[in-house]
């Protein structure tokens, strides 16, 4: 990805806008400009044909990332911004979606967003819980389940890196009774959005999602949250992916461009059916 692919341009199309409140007043709420600011601002813009995050840059009122961060309050899109002087644990730059949220891949992962509403989401009957399974690693499951949003992988798992989330505590705890409440986290800056890491990796994974616990627990978020997004293990090495699409109830089959076989992919597809779970459709991942 290059440096150009990860900028959000100061004029997204006017029919992405969700928020009457303008730039200016959004950079008012949050404190980073003064009403007398927003004056001279405007007055810049005007004598010099600019838009009015571009003149509030070029007085050095703001930086461009609070000039995005106030296009994504107006546009209602998730935008997270790396804070450098922070050297605590911070999501990773993965997460296009949050990152980006104009960027091509943000748009192709909207379009398959928009396939899923369409073609399986349905919380009236219970549909709003679903797998992301692929045959075997490296194949995209956990980056298209972090920008769909997501729960844990108990084999190898990846979503506390990419959000950058404590992983002392998780599924794994939950299942074996060692924690009582849910470990679940809200990502700052993604309000929507809450993670549950797979915690510490387990001696018998498998076991943990046989138990009726898990059952439980799929159905507690299912009531919980309006969607949960499920990561698991490579399909064609670990039977973890049948057991939690068979809880959970559908599936969504990754595969890799150039890299995953058609034998492969028919394959999961195959066992994942036969679980009694429906497989919504195939993704072609192509990185």
């Amino acid at each position: 990805m290059s440096v150009q692919e990860n900028v959000l341009s100061f004029d997204p199309p006017r029919a992405l806008v969700r928020s009457d409140r303008l730039i200016g007043a959004i950079l008012v709420e949050e404190g980073k400009l003064t009403h007398d600011d927003v004056g001279r601002v405007l007055r810049v813009a005007g004598e010099l044909g600019l838009r009015f995050g571009e003149a509030a840059v070029r007085l050095d009122l703001v930086t461009e990332d609070e000039v995005r961060f106030a296009l994504a309050q107006q546009y209602d899109f998730p935008h997270l911004v790396h804070d450098a002087e922070d050297e605590g644990v911070q999501p990773s730059t993965e997460l296009v979606s949050a990152f980006a949220p104009f960027h091509p891949r943000t748009e192709e992962m909207r379009a398959l967003r928009t396939q899923l509403l369409i073609r399986w989401y349905n919380p009236q009957a219970k549909r709003n819980a679903i797998v992301i399974a692929s045959p075997d690693a490296s194949e995209g499951r956990s980056y298209v389940a972090a920008n769909l949003a997501v729960v844990a992988d108990l084999r190898k798992p990846r979503q506390h890196q990419i959000f950058g989330v404590p992983q002392g505590t998780g599924l794994s705890t939950l299942l074996a009774g060692r924690e009582e409440h849910s470990s679940t986290y809200p990502i700052p800056g993604l309000s929507r959005l809450s993670v549950l890491p797979a915690g510490p990796l387990p001696p018998n994974p498998q076991e943990l999602l046989s138990r009726p616990a898990f059952a439980a627990l799929v159905k507690d978020l299912q009531s919980l949250y309006d969607v949960v997004i499920i990561d698991t293990p490579p399909a064609r090495k670990y039977a973890d992916a049948q057991s939690v699409a068979y809880r959970a109830g559908d599936a969504l089959v990754i595969a890799r461009k150039n890299h995953t076989t058609v034998s492969a992919t028919s394959k999961v597809v195959h066992e994942l059916a036969g679980t009694g779970a429906r497989v919504v459709g195939t993704v072609i991942n192509a990185y």
